[in-house]
């Protein structure tokens, strides 16, 4: 009489292999890489949603950057209740709240937030720089307007 189904090396070569399968596609996914990536791709879209509303701020009143705060820095400052407050010229006007870095900011309100971005003025051209310091696998992150 022949029993069916499987023996016990048969059971544990193909546990072996599914391991193997399991941890070639772990180490290729690499989901911190992952993780980092998105983290980078949040930083790019939140530098222009920022100098977006800077520019409409400044188109609103006619040609110049309005806020209590005063001009923007010609030095990289950080943008945050300790550094350049902007964010009482922005929100609500100009944006429902300011976003900030996935990584290294923080935002509860305009009395108590550190975007973990940097802001600096070209003295000669006026164009604004906004940074994003705390980019990772490398990247520079920056945009200007």
């Amino acid at each position: 009489m022949k029993n069916k189904g499987f023996t016990l090396i048969e059971l544990l070569i193909v546990i072996a292999l599914i391991a193997v399968i399991a941890g070639a596609v772990i180490i290729a996914l690499n989901p911190a890489r992952q993780f980092a990536s998105a983290r980078n791709s949040q930083r790019w879209s939140h530098l222009p949603a920022i100098l977006n509303a800077i520019q409409q701020n400044t188109a609103e009143n006619q040609g110049t950057f309005t806020c209590a705060e005063g001009v923007i820095p010609i030095v990289a400052t950080a943008v945050s209740v300790a550094g350049y407050d902007i964010c009482a010229c922005l929100v609500p006007n100009y944006m429902s709240s300011l976003p900030f870095d996935p990584s290294a900011g923080s935002y509860t309100s305009c009395a108590d937030y550190d975007t973990g971005y940097t802001i600096i003025r070209d003295g000669d051209t006026g164009r604004v720089t906004l940074t994003a310091g705390s980019a990772e696998l490398g990247a520079a992150i920056s945009s200007t307007q």
